[in-house]
């Protein structure tokens, strides 16, 4: 390969990066101001989140720890994608931590992500065979160990009050989640084919769109049903879900099966948000801030299971012992990081900018 084409594929990787970020900026930052008095400190913890974990993936990257790669702009597309799980991960305990712990969370994810991203996607510790998991865009390694992480987290460190304070959110609060959501849906194709073979991006981006729409049409339809009207945070959330869940085989799969994979990925995360949530949050009295379970937690891993239906030639044995260590490792991990956290203090209120920030 020609380093003048080598320097044009690392230019059009630079757009991807640069929509990653957009994405994690502004899509992350705007969808989770849902809580309408806790805006402002919303976006500071995605600014902190997005600044810890950048920097330390890269570290661990440049230095070959738990793997690593030679581009630069590969480092930090990868960067990015850590990013982005801490991000679902803080999800799940918004508005419970000290803008302080945001960071020392941001410490304590990224090495656990690290580590697990090398075990399925490297063949670290030769328990899943180099090569042979399917997650080029992240279903499982992203998606699911952010939400598991944030969980274990959750149900280390909610406390009573906390479980007890209501989540209010506003016309307003729902506007600027909705307009976070659509800033996630344009820039998802540049996130799931951000290191995919330049010859297979074309089919990645129709597939991801197709995932997109189906999953938007059946959040529509399956809200309606489960609610009686459609309610604004199904869709502001539901409707990605098949960009989580096509994930997995988003440059493997024909445009008729993405499509089939988002309608079914945004029935499961609707009725997931509409009625799981609140009666398992009730049943273990712990809360989960975002619903990220719903979201990219169930769709990240029906996209790791679904792919040894749609794709030929997987290892069915590597891809379930790729979504059990996912598993296992994120709920553990983020227990642990749950009681580190906990040891750190509490907010006085759960749910206010102004604990914190100037509000005047």
């Amino acid at each position: 390969m020609t380093e003048d084409l080598i320097s044009i594929i690392d230019v059009l990787k630079y757009f991807r990066a640069i929509h990653i970020m957009a994405m994690l900026l502004l899509g992350f930052g705007f969808l989770m101001v849902f809580v309408k008095k806790y805006g402002r400190s919303a976006i500071t913890a995605t600014y902190l989140l997005v600044s810890v974990a950048v920097p330390l993936y890269f570290l661990k990257d440049s230095q070959g720890l738990l793997g690593g790669v030679d581009s630069d702009i590969d480092r930090l597309i990868l960067a990015e994608f850590a990013a982005a799980s801490l991000l679902i991960c803080a999800g799940a305990v918004l508005g419970r931590l000290k803008m302080a712990q945001y960071m020392l969370l941001g410490l304590l994810f990224v090495p656990f992500y690290a580590l697990n991203e090398w075990i399925l996607l490297d063949g670290g510790l030769g328990l899943v065979e180099h090569g042979r998991f399917v997650d080029t865009g992240g279903s499982v390694v992203i998606h699911a160990f952010g939400a598991l992480f944030g969980l274990g987290v959750a149900a280390s460190m909610t406390t009573r009050k906390e479980y007890e304070t209501p989540i209010e959110a506003d016309a307003t609060s729902d506007r600027f989640s909705l307009l976070g959501s659509m800033v996630l849906w344009v820039f998802w194709p540049s996130f799931c084919g951000a290191l995919v073979a330049p010859a297979d991006i074309p089919m990645t981006i129709v597939n991801v769109i197709l995932a997109l729409c189906g999953s938007t049409i059946a959040t529509y339809a399956a809200s309606l049903k489960l609610r009686g009207k459609v309610c604004v945070a199904d869709i502001a959330n539901a409707a990605l879900a098949g960009g989580v869940a096509i994930g997995s085989t988003c440059d493997k799969v024909s445009p008729l099966i993405a499509f089939a994979i988002g309608i079914l990925a945004g029935a499961l995360s609707t009725f997931g948000f509409a009625v799981i949530q609140n009666r398992f949050q009730n049943s273990i009295k712990k809360i989960d801030t975002c619903g990220v379970l719903h979201l990219h937690g169930l769709p990240g891993l029906f996209g790791g299971l679904i792919a040894m239906l749609t794709v030929n030639g997987i290892s069915h044995g590597d891809q379930i012992k790729g979504i059990l260590i996912t598993i296992v490792i994120a709920i553990v991990s983020g227990l642990f990081a749950g009681k580190i956290l906990s040891l750190t203090g509490r907010r006085t209120e759960p749910y206010t900018d102004s604990e914190e920030l100037i509000v005047d």
